[in-house]
């Protein structure tokens, strides 16, 4: 030995099993999956035609989470951490909105939020109502589509005209 320091021995690292491997690959993605779903956006699947001619049957969308704050709904599973709805905001006119049913949890409706003035008419049908009064319509051709079976159905459909002469009519 004539003085020289020998050189430290390299172990090599024990190989990563494949169990670990991908626990350390999937466990972030699922963190982030949870948190993007939980408080930002959370993808819906439309199941029946009860929003037609506007949302039709096997629709997907992504739903904003954050617009109207959030309940313990908001959460998975639904934990009771608190009551009510935290950093809240009603919806506007028009607005799709995705809420429990009152009768099963489990269970996400998905609806046009309504103006509260709004009262059937007498064709089964719902106008518009702005201040009370009902708007000027008038019918124009029925949305048409198809059930499972192949049974034609027919969605009647009106040109809904605003003062200041601004008109809406549902698209197909």
């Amino acid at each position: 030995m004539n003085g020289e320091a020998k050189p430290k021995e390299v172990k090599p690292k024990p190989e990563e099993g494949a169990v670990a491997a991908a626990l350390r690959f999937w466990l972030p993605v699922i963190a982030i999956v949870l948190i993007v779903r939980t408080f930002l956006f959370q993808p819906f699947h439309i199941p029946s035609g009860s929003m037609m001619a506007t949302l039709l049957v096997g629709d997907s969308l992504f739903v904003s989470k954050f617009s109207y704050g959030y309940s313990r709904y908001s959460l998975p599973f639904s934990p009771p951490l608190f009551s009510g709805r935290i950093f809240a905001s009603l919806p506007r006119r028009g607005d799709i909105v995705v809420f429990q049913s009152p009768h099963d949890e489990a269970v996400d409706l998905i609806k046009t939020h309504h103006w509260s003035a709004r009262r059937p008419h007498p064709d089964d049908s719902w106008p518009l109502y702005l201040n009370g009064e009902p708007i000027p319509r008038e019918r124009i051709e029925d949305f048409v589509d198809t059930d499972v079976p192949g049974d034609a159905i027919r969605i009647h459909r009106w040109r809904e005209t605003l003062p200041g002469g601004v008109s809406y009519a549902p698209s197909i």
